[in-house]
């Protein structure tokens, strides 16, 4: 695969697939990539009807559905700029990043409308509905004029977060996102016989980049829920659609590992005592491997990417033998550096740099041999719009580009990540403290869900949110020791936070005895609600380390 733009990339796919379903909506529509190319024109002479012309920007404000694909694809090979949005940015988010990226036009799904504030629309030549393509408002009539774009050319501007002051909104040119695909197949190749199902924003350059124009430009197929993939949803869904591919991010497999693998093994004495043992283990692990391959389809093939992977999850895949990738990168990557695929993967790392690309260690540490993972690719981006300090900041002077990660690059050329340069504490003694690495250790634990771990003068605390489920099962267990009613459970209330102490209790202990004594935790403190996440899963760190400084004070 040799593509040098988005342009190229539709116009080959359509004309050498045609009839074949690209996109489809569960249970209602499918469209074909002619069907694409009909539609992109359609969206193009919407846009160009109203004065938009090659280098106008144009805001993507909708869930996921075929015609996200269809507009994404008419803006940029127009020689316009696409502006995707989070689906879970405020109002007062969305209303800034269009303002800043100086957005012409504006097309969205129904419900996410309701988002935007009503003093923006007359800023806007147009605004276009993405379900049926139908124009919502328009402020102007012109004739615009489009551009057969350049590899060099502007496609996409990419803002990782709505929250900061100073918008970081992420440039990748068509040549960083056509070199990424073909990147991305020689390390993961799939064809027409290949479909997926997607359950991530198509806004997030991964499922854009993996799932909506990798899968485009091979002949394959994606299939969009019209609902959030809550178990409900998400298990019927797989089912029925029996992907062959399955883009996920850690969060989502590590949970189903911890609710269904460790949970379940774990509940009888007898089979939680030989679990312990690796033969009985590995046995349990083919298993379950097998039962969890039939809950996703019976054909999927993971791709997990966005974050590490704890490597308990990755030695259960390794040991049910289900199929797996592992891809490591950035929004300003387009997003893949590095990936491996099984069975040629090592536990913990996320494999070699793919090839074209160059990957390099800065500021190494003597004693760890750990340093920040720099990255010289055709897929880094051009910069950040409208903001050259922060640019200026995330590439060295011979121009490569700063990922912000601390790793280390063993023989084989495999890289493993260690945590966020940002996120690393320092310790007593100048020690490099991970708090990722101390965060999985307590995340493997029966009554934990997630886990942040920050630093208050000089002591280590954790954040905890329990399983709720786990939680519940033990006050089931208690309420049969006590001969209790859930009428009666008020009255032993005093008992159970002495439970619960005694459970935050045995979590430091077992966390200290598994990490180095400079990573060992003092407190555990209990997070009632999950913890707030982006649209790719990660917990927000800065909103809870902040917060638990200042309320220690």
């Amino acid at each position: 695969m040799n593509l040098t733009t988005l342009y190229d990339l539709l116009h080959r796919s359509v004309e050498k697939y045609g009839d074949k379903v690209v996109f489809s909506m569960l249970g209602s529509e499918d469209v074909t990539y002619a069907e694409v190319g009909r539609r992109v024109k359609q969206v193009q002479e919407m846009l160009l009807g109203a004065g938009l012309t090659a280098g106008d920007k144009v805001a993507l404000l909708s869930s996921s559905m075929p015609n996200w694909g269809v507009c994404y694809l008419a803006v940029a090979t127009a020689g316009m700029v696409v502006v995707p949005i989070m689906p879970d940015f405020t109002s007062a988010e969305i209303e800034m990043l269009i303002k800043h990226s100086e957005a012409k036009a504006l097309l969205t799904s129904d419900k996410l409308y309701t988002k935007v504030p009503k003093e923006v629309i007359p800023s806007l030549n147009i605004v276009i509905r993405t379900k049926n393509l139908s124009v919502i408002s328009q402020m102007v009539t012109g004739a615009g004029e489009t551009v057969v774009p350049k590899p060099e050319d502007l496609a996409v501007i990419i803002y990782t977060s709505g929250t900061t002051s100073r918008p970081k909104g992420v440039m990748l040119t068509h040549g960083n996102l056509a070199q990424q695909i073909n990147m991305i197949y020689r390390l993961y190749p799939i064809g027409t016989e290949d479909s997926m199902l997607s359950v991530l924003p198509l806004s997030h350059t991964y499922e854009c980049s993996l799932g909506m124009l990798y899968v485009f430009a091979t002949g394959a197929k994606t299939t969009y829920l019209e609902k959030p993939p809550t178990p409900s949803v998400l298990l019927p869904a797989l089912r029925k659609v029996r992907p062959t591919c399955f883009l996920i991010v850690p969060l989502i497999i590590e949970k189903i590992y911890n609710s269904q693998i460790v949970g379940k093994f774990t509940a009888n004495k007898f089979i939680s005592k030989i679990y312990g043992i690796g033969v009985f283990r590995r046995l349990l692990h083919r298993i379950a491997g097998k039962k969890l391959n039939q809950a996703f389809g019976g054909k999927a093939r993971l791709f997990i990417g966005g974050a590490k992977l704890d490597e308990r999850v990755e030695k259960f895949l390794a040991e049910a033998k289900i199929p797996y990738a592992i891809g490591y990168g950035l929004t300003e990557t387009a997003p893949l550096v590095a990936g491996q695929i099984s069975p040629a993967t090592k536990i913990g790392a996320t494999g070699p740099q793919m090839e074209g690309v160059k990957v390099r260690l800065d500021n190494i540490n003597p004693e760890t041999g750990h340093g920040e993972i720099v990255v010289n690719s055709p897929s880094v981006m051009m910069g950040y719009y409208k903001n050259e300090e922060a640019t200026v900041e995330v590439f060295t002077n011979d121009g490569w580009f700063r990922t912000g990660d601390l790793g280390y690059i063993d023989n084989d050329g495999y890289i493993f990540i260690k945590g966020r340069l940002k996120n690393m504490i320092l310790g007593p003694s100048g020690e490099n403290i991970y708090p990722e690495e101390i965060e999985n250790v307590l995340n493997s634990h029966i009554f934990v869900s997630e886990s942040v771990v920050t630093e208050q003068d000089g002591q280590l605390i954790a954040l905890v949110h329990f399983d709720s489920e786990a939680i519940e099962k033990l006050k089931d267990e208690f309420m049969s020791k006590w001969e209790i009613t859930r009428d009666e459970w008020n009255l032993k209330k005093d008992e159970w936070s002495k439970r619960m102490s005694e459970i935050k209790q045995d979590l430091i202990k077992y966390v200290n005895s598994k990490v180095n004594r400079f990573s060992r935790i003092t407190a555990v403190v209990e997070q009632k609600d999950e913890f707030e996440k982006t649209p790719s899963k990660k917990i927000r760190r800065f909103l809870y380390t902040k917060n638990e400084k200042q309320n220690m004070k």
